[in-house]
């Protein structure tokens, strides 16, 4: 029977550490971690993004500052928020919910996140740090990912690790924390050929394509263990519905490998637990507190 890896399970049961952690550790600091998110237009799906963080946040004991900002703001302006809230001692952490209207600079404005706030592991020190495999913070769905995976003992050191998709919120830096930890890792993408072969090769197989239901039984060999990073909202036989899927068609695949994650419930609930993390590493270095929480770090 295979093993379903329970993001949610995981999530709660991290956040009830990270609750304690902030519990004790405030009375020293004299604040809890702050988290600000920037918000920019009306895209839905950001809407209820920046609320299921904003909740987790509650949870824990971080203070979020959400700000929501309309698309007819400059560029300018934005840097101009963003260079605020980097002087600002109460924020911790920061982030931009992408995605943003296509008329800003998108990587020009993390670029100008502070790197010790840059909670979503995107400024590229922070990327050229995990390239060197030196301590920064690292993009949460990735290190989410990593967490899953050493919860039940799944090892990473000498697998053969197929990685579909290759962004930089989620294939790049995931392929180069699973080599640093000592994984043979092929990155693949739309362009690969021979996917289905190489997929078949793998003991770890993790898909990041964002393609509803692309990975079928075909591409998976007996006993592998499946990630899938994909979420989809398709419509659903009754016509007033949807269901969620992955890039996984999890009921073909699931009788075949020994470990898998759903959808949802899987990677995205420890998404948003690795940027609660993220947070509160920044706020731990910034009052040089106790580093007990270093096992939650990939």
């Amino acid at each position: 029977m295979s093993l379903k890896l329970d993001g949610k399970k995981l999530a709660l049961e991290i956040e009830e550490k990270l609750k304690n952690y902030i519990s004790v550790n405030k009375l020293i600091a004299k604040r809890a971690p702050g988290l600000a998110v920037i918000r920019i237009g009306e895209d839905p799906a950001s809407g209820v993004y920046v609320k299921n963080k904003e909740k987790a946040c509650s949870r824990v004991g971080i203070k979020s500052f959400i700000f929501h900002l309309e698309d007819t703001v400059s560029q300018k302006e934005v840097e101009k928020l963003i260079e605020k809230l980097n002087l600002d001692k109460d924020i911790d952490g920061m982030l931009l919910q992408l995605p943003i209207p296509k008329k800003f600079d998108e990587q020009s404005l993390i670029s100008n996140i502070n790197p010790e706030k840059d909670v979503d592991g995107l400024n590229e020190k922070n990327i050229g740090k995990l390239v060197k495999n030196e301590p920064a913070m690292r993009s949460c769905t990735p290190a989410g990912i990593v967490n899953l995976l050493r919860s039940q003992s799944i090892p990473i050191e000498g697998m053969k690790i197929v990685v579909i998709g290759r962004s930089l919120l989620v294939g790049k830096p995931l392929s180069l924390m699973l080599l640093n930890l000592n994984g043979t890792v092929t990155m693949t993408h739309s362009k690969t050929k021979n996917l289905n072969k190489l997929c078949r090769e793998a003991d770890i197989l993790i898909a990041a394509a964002g393609k509803p239901n692309l990975i079928d039984s075909s591409f998976v060999k007996e006993g592998a263990v499946i990630i899938d990073v994909g979420i989809h909202r398709l419509k659903s036989s009754d016509k007033n519905k949807t269901r969620l899927c992955g890039d996984v068609l999890l009921e073909d695949v699931i009788p075949k490998v020994s470990a898998y994650t759903p959808v949802p419930g899987g990677v995205g609930p420890m998404t948003v637990t690795m940027l609660l993390v993220n947070t509160i590493f920044s706020w731990q270095k910034q009052f040089g507190l106790s580093s007990t929480l270093n096992d939650l770090l990939p």
